[in-house]
């Protein structure tokens, strides 16, 4: 093996997989335990039944080099309740984040920076504004990160939801 081709493999990249299982109770742990055993991480984890079947798609976000990706795929391949593993390339991902805000912020301000995110509010009380937005991953981070100067008494993210395009 050259050099370039071993740098190449070395390189740690972001992932994609998805995963339809049988919609069965132990297919989830079964997949978890896996990336545990091997000390695999998963930054994000969805998980929803395909209408009008028995099967569910995972949609699962890990980082690692091309030899540890390679190996995740082949691992979970061998899973009993794994149908199909695909890693994809070229996706739509979606992530959704809440934010609830102390209601002495800005109501004005909040609203014109949640909207430059496909965000919203979503809800007043006396008490809290919750905003919600819908976007990819990254522009989730900046506006989750941004948000932090209105002092959010509490934050959910719902996780990447992807489809190849």
């Amino acid at each position: 093996m050259n050099n370039f081709n071993h740098y190449y493999d070395a390189i740690i990249t972001r992932q994609v997989i998805s995963v339809i299982v049988i919609n069965e109770h132990n297919a989830l742990s079964r997949i978890v335990g896996l990336f545990s055993a091997r000390g695999y991480n998963i930054d994000s984890l969805t998980v929803a039944p395909i209408t009008g079947s028995e099967y569910s798609r995972m949609t699962i976000v890990t980082t690692g080099d091309k030899r540890v990706i390679d190996q995740i795929v082949k691992q979970l391949n061998k899973l009993i309740p794994v149908l199909k593993v695909n890693e994809h390339q070229d996706v739509i991902e979606k992530e959704t984040v809440l934010i609830k805000i102390p209601i002495d912020q800005p109501l004005s301000d909040i609203d014109v920076i949640a909207r430059a995110y496909n965000g919203h509010i979503q809800n007043v009380t006396e008490d809290a504004i919750v905003i919600s937005a819908t976007d990819e991953p990254h522009r989730i981070a900046n506006f989750t990160n941004l948000m932090e100067k209105f002092k959010p008494l509490e934050v959910v993210k719902s996780g990447v939801v992807a489809i190849e395009r």
